[in-house]
């Protein structure tokens, strides 16, 4: 009656196959059915009790059974993914009348945006956008700027270097302001000249709410014959009354910066009190700004400049401190905190 074993065994598996909900109780039945231990298989080891006529009787069906039924459980499985893909199709259906649902958009760092204004209003006065590198060399940032070694203003820019020390020297650095390009740009260009140069700069100093160790600087150098500080005031006025408003106005006061002779801290009256005095200008009326000046003469001689038949003006500013007047933060270090519940107010 073997046989007859294997003709119930059939009858149960195809009975519980067709009667499978899901994936899960189709690899329930595969395991009782057609696992190592399943029915199936111990129908297969027995086959050792029976004798030879009965073995080749029994082993043919149970190994046709095999066959059948793992053809039915494919055909099975298909038939509940085709189900399964169905019913989700249905349910998931959407309806595309209703409004997209919201996608969450970047935007330019509040820094970028005020760099990109300021490189806007230089360019419509005429100047050229340019770049240099932030790796830069001695010579470029300290010696052509007539800073030379042993200068006592070299403390005024606390500097990453680099390389190692060669006899008591060292010749790269990360550069502390973006007025190297003055240099490298005179080197290959003569007058008229009327470039803004925009870039980032390092400084190896401590960080508090008005200082970091990394800023973003905007530089300008124009050089021409008959410029004078009264064309210098004029194109700073103009970008600050751009920024903060028609009615503003600035003062320069004498300062000293070895690349310009005469030069100036640049100020502008306060745009929150109107020059009266409160607490963003510490009851000065003013808030300082820049410093700027005349390009030293030995610095156009030394360019192949003749000094005697042009002048020159520059200035240089730190963004995020300009930022922070114009946002109205407190604090330079937020900027580069990344807290979105800052940056997504700009």
């Amino acid at each position: 009656m073997p046989n007859d074993a294997v003709t119930q065994l059939r009858t149960e598996a195809r009975k519980a196959l067709d009667a499978a909900p899901d994936q899960g109780a189709l690899d329930a039945w595969r395991v009782d059915f057609l696992g190592r231990k399943g029915r199936l298989t111990g129908v297969l080891r027995g086959l050792a009790d029976l004798s030879i006529e009965e073995k080749k009787t029994v082993g043919a069906a149970a190994n046709a059974l095999k066959l059948e039924l793992e053809e039915a459980f494919d055909a099975r499985a298909d038939t509940l993914r085709l189900a399964s893909l169905t019913k989700s199709i249905e349910t998931g259906r959407l309806d595309v009348t209703l409004p997209e649902r919201p996608h969450l958009q970047g935007g330019l760092h509040p820094v970028t945006q005020l760099s990109r204004k300021i490189l806007d209003a230089f360019r419509s006065m005429g100047f050229s956008i340019i770049e240099g590198p932030e790796v830069e060399l001695d010579h470029y940032n300290f010696e052509g700027l007539r800073i030379p070694a042993d200068h006592p203003a070299r403390d005024m820019w606390d500097t990453f270097w680099v390389d190692e020390e060669v006899d008591g020297r060292r010749s790269i650095l990360m550069r502390t302001h973006t007025s190297p390009m003055q240099i490298r740009f005179m080197e290959e260009h003569k007058p008229p000249i009327r470039i803004a140069v925009p870039g980032r700069a390092y400084r190896f100093e401590a960080t508090d709410t008005t200082h970091e160790w990394m800023m973003t600087q905007v530089e300008i150098l124009a050089v021409d014959e008959g410029l004078n500080m009264g064309h210098l005031k004029g194109t700073l006025l103009d970008l600050f009354r751009r920024l903060f408003g028609q009615e503003r106005q600035i003062r320069l006061q004498a300062s000293y910066f070895p690349f310009v002779e005469p030069g100036a801290e640049v100020a502008m009256d306060c745009y929150v009190c109107n020059g009266k005095g409160c607490q963003s200008c510490h009851g000065s009326g003013w808030i300082e700004m820049l410093g700027a000046g005349m390009v030293h003469p030995e610095i156009l001689d030394s360019m192949g400049i003749d000094s005697r038949k042009y002048t020159g003006f520059a200035a240089g500013m730190g963004l995020e401190r300009l930022a922070m007047q114009y946002y109205g933060v407190p604090d330079i270090r937020w900027w580069y905190q990344n807290d979105l519940r800052l940056l997504n107010q700009f």
